[in-house]
């Protein structure tokens, strides 16, 4: 019998790794004993292993990740280390440079990946929920099904790693056998989370959704008094949409629906396609922003947030946009700014975030309040300094409005004086010499900004 450690590093997430939890399953049925932990625990890192699995996610928890591995690399007895993941598959050969471990790309789906007979059927195995009670760290969704139904997509979007990690699309993938041996195994889960990347790009959709209903997810389901709810947590693409889809997926209990608008080019189809959301009784929506992105522009994104306030107002919806800033798919830290963006910008908007939890609501007055009734309010918004941004209603008779004024009354050279000390640097220190820059720029304090925090993004 083997010793295995699985690690998951010490990231904020919302779902559990699921491919940790697949592993799980697959040495427990060979009777080895398995344990899960998430961060660094030198207590647990010395107990003697033989095997140590680590799950890597976004690219730009780089250094979290690269700590996690070489802190686990010091276990004692050189236990195998196996490192694989969405960063470990977008960036195999920095992260061997980094630490010395060769990841494993790509989908455990193929036999002889990790050396162990029988490992290609990993990824289509049961998810052991069991080990989620080895941690203290509560994952805000653990009650559903976590699986898919299909497996790539059918576009290769530039901002979009999909086309990397699952490079061919799978039209189907069958659900069944998957939930009735979790509910064997773990009971009943409430809810169905399919984190398929494009469900409506597959001819066998209709058979997909026959069999969500019979799975027990059909509009309406309930486990004991609690109503289920199916959620395509990746999106629908709005370009796939059809008023056949839409009926058919108003067959199930889906809440939200999700439906992105990355690009403000889209807006005709999006529009479009919210109306039919509408009309087959979609009324909640939660949908994905993209901002930060090559062609993105802050007045596209304004313009795109906006369109979903006004959609609410003229449908009855209830749109929730989640923002996603866009950061290179194989970028170590948070901190790329697109062409027509800058440092300001970006943390405006975050700022912006921070106060409203990362979500933009549905109703038109919280947001005017938020994001500004136009435009050019919007960016002078994310222009302010971030005291007055992040608590605009306590300053509003203690400073912000003075500091508006102000900037609303610079011109031409005193404009270009302060965005070239503002815009672009995330302290500025210096003094134009111009008494009506130098008092904009020193209320509240722009003077006084220092480093660079992340936030909701």
């Amino acid at each position: 019998m083997k010793r295995i450690l699985l690690v998951e590093p010490g990231y904020k997430n919302k779902y559990p790794p699921l491919g940790l939890m697949k592993i799980a399953s697959f040495h427990k049925r060979t009777k080895n004993s398995v344990h899960f932990v998430k961060g660094c625990n030198r207590e647990l890192r010395d107990k003697g292993w033989d095997e140590i699995y680590i799950t890597t996610l976004f690219s730009f928890y780089w250094r979290q990740t690269v700590e996690t591995i070489k802190f686990y690399g010091r276990a004692p007895d050189s236990p195998a280390i196996f490192v694989g993941g969405i960063l470990a598959s977008l960036m195999a050969d920095d992260l061997e440079k980094e630490t010395g471990i060769r990841p494993i790309s790509g989908l455990l789906n193929v036999e002889g990946k990790l050396g162990i007979p029988g490992d290609a059927e990993i990824d289509s195995g049961v998810p052991d929920y069991d080990i989620l009670d080895d941690i203290d760290y509560e994952y805000p969704i653990t009650d559903g099904y976590f699986t898919y139904s299909t497996r790539g997509c059918i576009r290769k979007c530039k901002f979009c790693a999909v086309s990397t990690l699952e490079p061919s699309f799978v039209e189907y993938l069958p659900i069944s056998d998957l939930i009735d041996a979790i509910d064997q195994r773990f009971g009943s889960k409430k809810d169905l989370i399919l984190l398929d990347n494009n469900v409506l790009a597959s001819p066998k959709f209709d058979v997909i959704i026959d069999e969500i209903k019979q799975a027990g997810f059909e509009k309406g389901a309930k486990l004991g008094k609690r109503m289920r709810t199916v959620d395509f947590n990746q999106g629908l693409d709005a370009r796939l949409l059809t008023n056949h889809k839409m009926s058919r997926l108003a067959e199930l209990p889906m809440r939200p629906v999700r439906i992105a608008f990355d690009d403000i080019r889209m807006e005709k189809n999006y529009s479009e396609k919210i109306k039919l959301a509408a009309k087959h009784d979609f009324h909640r929506l939660s949908n994905y922003v993209l901002f930060n992105f090559h062609n993105d522009t802050p007045e596209d994104f304004y313009k795109r947030l906006r369109i979903n306030v006004d959609l609410n107002e003229a449908l009855g919806t209830q749109i929730y946009s989640f923002p996603m800033k866009y950061i290179p798919v194989t970028a170590k830290d948070r901190r790329y700014i697109g062409r027509y963006w800058n440092w300001r910008y970006i943390r405006g908007v975050q700022c912006i975030l921070n106060a409203t939890h990362g979500v933009v609501g549905p109703k038109k007055d919280f947001f005017i309040k938020a994001f500004g009734k136009n435009v050019t309010e919007f960016k002078r918004i994310i222009t302010m300094p971030e005291e007055y941004i992040l608590n605009r209603a306590t300053h509003e008779m203690n400073g912000a409005k003075d500091w508006a004024e102000g900037y609303r009354t610079l011109r031409g050279r005193q404009k270009s004086l302060f965005n070239d000390l503002v815009l672009n640097e995330r302290a500025p220190r210096a003094m134009t010499g111009n008494k009506a820059v130098d008092e904009v720029l020193t209320r509240k304090n722009h003077m006084k900004w220092e480093g660079f925090t992340p936030c909701i993004a």
